[in-house]
Parts: structure tokens; C-alpha cells; sequence
């Protein structure tokens, strides 16, 4: 299994995102299911809505819940995740730091983003 952070999946929806085609270069070599939280789908969903307009948004959406499993986060969830953002001052986004929780909590060491914050946390492995 591995994680994907909507920065992925925001890359491939949008032809014109900087990391557009590297983002379809990865897709090919997923092999395994993937995972996200609906964080991550909340984000994915927001940014190519707000790109390319509902109907874009919308298949963001059901690209993810049709291929993807969803976890969703619970308040004892949420409380860990906090821990694991005051951890990294801050630096982290809350989004990220739910990620982060859930990649941990499940035994999940590689991610699946452009996003470098995710550089800075031990024991997980982006790809990118």
C-alpha cells in the first residue's frame, strides 16, 4: 500500500500543473492500492474544482473514491495527528500531519507527492 497527498493527484487532473507529466510517469508504476485520507481528497477535489470547475472537481472525486481507499479521520485520530504537528512546529500542515498518523498507524513508509515538507519526516520515503 502506499499513501498518495493530493499534490499527486492534483498533478495529474491538470495538464498544467508543474508536475503534470511525471505525475502520469508514476501512475504507470503503481502497482499497489493506495491510500488517502479524506483530507487528501478534500484538498484534490478544492484545487481542480477551483482550476477547472465542479464537473473537473467532481472526477477528481470519483477518481479517488472509485481507486483509492479513503480513511476517515476521527477525533482520537485528529488529536494524534496534532501531536505530530506541533512535533514538527507547524511545518507540516494539519492535512499533512493526519497523513503522517495514518501512514505510521498503518505501517505505510512511502507517499506518493510533490510536496518536499514531507522530506523532513523519519521513516517515510517519498516518491516523486
Amino acid at each position: 500500500m502506499i499513501f498518495a497527498d493530493s499534490s499527486y493527484f492534483i498533478a495529474i487532473a491538470d495538464r498544467r500543473d508543474q508536475w503534470h507529466n511525471r505525475a502520469k510517469e508514476l501512475s504507470m508504476s503503481i502497482d499497489n492500492g493506495l491510500m488517502v485520507t479524506e483530507f487528501v481528497l478534500s484538498e484534490s477535489v478544492t484545487a481542480i474544482g477551483s482550476r477547472g470547475g465542479g464537473k473537473a472537481g467532481f472526477a477528481v472525486y470519483e477518481y479517488i473514491t472509485d481507486n483509492c481507499e479513503v480513511v476517515f479521520v476521527d477525533k482520537g485520530m485528529l488529536e494524534k495527528a496534532i501531536n505530530i504537528y506541533l512535533k514538527y512546529d507547524g511545518t507540516l500542515s494539519v492535512a499533512d500531519a493526519v497523513s503522517v498518523y495514518v501512514m505510521n498507524s498503518r505501517g505505510i513508509t512511502k507517499i506518493l507527492s510533490f510536496d518536499s515538507d514531507f522530506d523532513k519526516v523519519d521513516g517515510i520515503r517519498r516518491i516523486h
